[in-house]
């Protein structure tokens, strides 16, 4: 049903309101003013969130400097101020600037990300925007939002009557579950969503202390002006690739007890399933073990790399840099976690429930000597840390069972750098790269059983003092940035 005159009459009036406003702030765009300092930290927010590179769609771009500063390998902006497009295309010539209305997106191209910033609180139908961005998304794509915060609503209108930020019209004020509700509605789920910019104004090193630190936690993070929002679309029925080929990675060093029965308990998943296992210099037998059970069962896929370098974490990176299949799976060769379970992390991997699948061995009991007491506490313990750290909820650090697309590892690995070679073990590197990524992470309870062969490569004490010391540093690379 069509809406009433009378309503599309309203809507029009609006929008034009919303034009000539905005087409004044465009026309005095070299004006100084305190709302300078907060795009400028909006831009080193949406430069961490968003990779160099990508196909960046924004919305509202203004003049284009959010956009540009993203660095995106295409970037579109579009507005539907007709002064501010044509200062955007004078500044950024690189980017493409499109005249229209955000509930009316003239683009029918995928994106990697799309920039909503600061536009629902000034959108006549948010709901029906939202929608329009289908055409524009696929399952990969990331949505980045952000928007003010009623708590600020005087603090805002104080500011512009004093001259000191742009004259603001009426705003819609939302909360993040009334965004969280309009997302869903248009069949997009948030992933995360926290506050930024304590301090909207430049103050030397109180700016800093204010917005790197302070506006991360409590109680300080409910005071931040603007709430951060990252959401994508939900994977729809037939987007994941069909019966894919599946690569176990099994890192093993003086396993040897335990090879056998890897090969004989590890199901077939998808159109078949690879072991690779990166024998890591044993000082038993692991590596005859190895071979004579690829003698002993042909018809199992398999390839042995010797590691040359050292750690688990080494040898899990290069038994993926070898791996064949489409979903990517980690196995520790203890069987401490049963193989019998990697087919509930391929469902949900499928199904699209979760892009990184992660064990958690916190659930069910656990048997006697699987875990001592002190490395369950201080699981427990990290798990509470890594979910503020990484904004997803990550009951348990150091399961070594996890899956994954390859397209998605290779993201990972590609940006590997801004994390550098830090992680011995694996699984923080992994954890890392998948929330700088923006990946869904989703956990499934395993249980936990007593290893039956061998004894751990873990020192509880040396290996304690590397996981805080990766606490610290992922603080400074996730979080206080």
């Amino acid at each position: 049903m069509a809406p009433a005159p009378a309503f599309r009459e309203k809507h029009r009036t609006f929008t034009k309101a919303r034009i000539a406003g905005w087409d004044a702030v465009a026309r005095l765009g070299g004006r100084r003013s305190a709302g300078g300092f907060y795009h400028k930290r909006l831009a080193q927010i949406y430069s961490h969130l968003i990779p160099p590179g990508m196909r960046v769609l924004e919305i509202g771009c203004g003049t284009g400097d959010l956009l540009a500063a993203v660095r995106p390998s295409l970037g579109v902006g579009i507005d539907f101020s007709r002064p501010a497009i044509a200062r955007a295309a004078k500044k950024h010539p690189r980017l493409k600037f499109v005249l229209a209305d955000a509930h009316a997106l003239p683009v029918a191209f995928t994106f990697h990300a799309i920039i909503l910033s600061d536009l629902v609180n000034d959108l006549w139908d948010v709901q029906a925007m939202l929608t329009g961005l289908d055409k524009c998304v696929d399952a990969r794509t990331r949505i980045f939002l952000n928007s003010y915060s009623r708590l600020w609503e005087i603090p805002l209108a104080a500011a512009s009557a004093a001259g000191l930020a742009a004259t603001m019209l009426r705003q819609n004020w939302f909360t993040v579950q009334d965004v969280a509700n309009l997302l869903g509605l248009a069949d997009v789920e948030v992933l995360r969503a926290w506050q930024e910019v304590l301090c909207p104004l430049r103050l030397p090193l109180v700016d800093m202390l204010c917005n790197k630190v302070l506006v991360k936690i409590f109680p300080f993070y409910a005071l931040g002006l603007t709430n951060m929002i990252v959401a994508h679309p939900r994977r729809q029925a037939g987007t994941a690739p069909q019966n894919p080929l599946v690569s176990v990675i099994v890192p093993a060093r003086n396993e040897a007890g335990n090879v056998e029965a890897i090969f004989s308990r590890v199901p077939d998943m998808g159109s078949g399933t690879e072991l690779v296992f990166v024998e890591g210099g044993s000082t038993d037998n692991t590596r005859a073990a190895i071979e004579a059970a690829m003698a002993k069962f042909p018809k199992v896929q398999c390839s042995l790399i010797a590691q040359v370098g050292k750690g688990k974490g080494d040898a899990v990176r290069l038994g993926l840099s070898r791996a064949r299949g489409d979903v990517l799976m980690i196995l520790d060769a203890d069987l401490t976690v049963p193989p019998e379970d990697l087919p509930r992390f391929y469902d949900a991997l499928v199904a699209g429930k979760g892009e990184f699948v992660n064990g958690v061995r916190l659930v069910y009991p656990m048997e006697k000597q699987a875990m001592q007491f002190l490395n369950g506490v201080a699981n427990r313990l990290l798990s509470m840390l890594f979910s503020w750290l990484l904004g997803q909820p990550v009951r348990d650090t150091l399961c070594g069972t996890k899956a994954f697309w390859k397209q998605d590892y290779a993201d990972i690995a590609a940006n590997r750098s801004y994390f550098g070679d830090f992680d011995p073990f694996g699984d923080y590197d992994l954890l890392f790269g998948a929330a700088k990524r923006n990946l869904k992470i989703v956990e499934i309870p395993v249980r936990y059983q007593e290893r039956t062969y061998g004894r751990t490569n873990i020192s509880r004490w040396r290996n304690g003092f590397m996981l805080l010391r990766m606490v610290l540093f992922a603080m400074w690379k996730i979080k206080f940035v």
